[in-house]
């Protein structure tokens, strides 16, 4: 029930046709930040995605070296996003998340964080990786309309 209250105070706050000099960045990096977290849980739901996407518009462009290198934005860009994060809910077995810093201006958001995850692939060898990342997100009437993602 939380999650869903949760939820819904981001639709309502986030539904602005366009980016208002009254858009409140900080609550937008907070809750996308969050919700993009949970999608990384051991125990992340079809709901957590679900919610996530919801910050996303349908064309969305998803840059992410080394597995994507086009930021291009496609007319099915969030159901490829939902069909690559669905494969992938759940597999981690552990997972950590540090908001280091973020930064705002003219319909753009940068975010810095690290983070840390073990797991099991479907063909149940192990991995585990840590990261310091930099995320870039264009936003078009408050929802992301592309991601770039720059880590090592």
């Amino acid at each position: 029930m939380k999650k869903l209250s949760i939820y819904l105070a981001s639709l309502t706050l986030f539904s602005a046709s366009t980016l208002a000099d009254d858009f409140d960045y900080d609550a937008f990096v907070k809750a996308y930040y969050h919700a993009e977290v949970m999608t990384q849980q051991p125990n992340a739901t079809k709901e957590d995605l679900e919610h996530y996407l919801s910050f996303l518009t349908e064309d969305v462009g998803n840059q992410h070296f080394p597995n994507a290198p086009d930021d291009s934005r496609e007319p099915n860009g969030k159901a490829m996003m939902r069909k690559g994060m669905t494969y992938y809910l759940g597999v981690h077995t552990k997972y950590k998340s540090e908001l280091i810093d973020y930064q705002y201006g003219y319909n753009a958001v940068s975010i810095k964080h690290k983070f840390s995850a073990k797991g099991k692939r479907a063909d149940g060898s192990e991995f585990s990786y840590s990261k310091i990342a930099l995320d870039v997100l264009e936003l078009e009437n408050g929802k992301v309309s592309v991601i770039r993602r720059y880590s090592e």
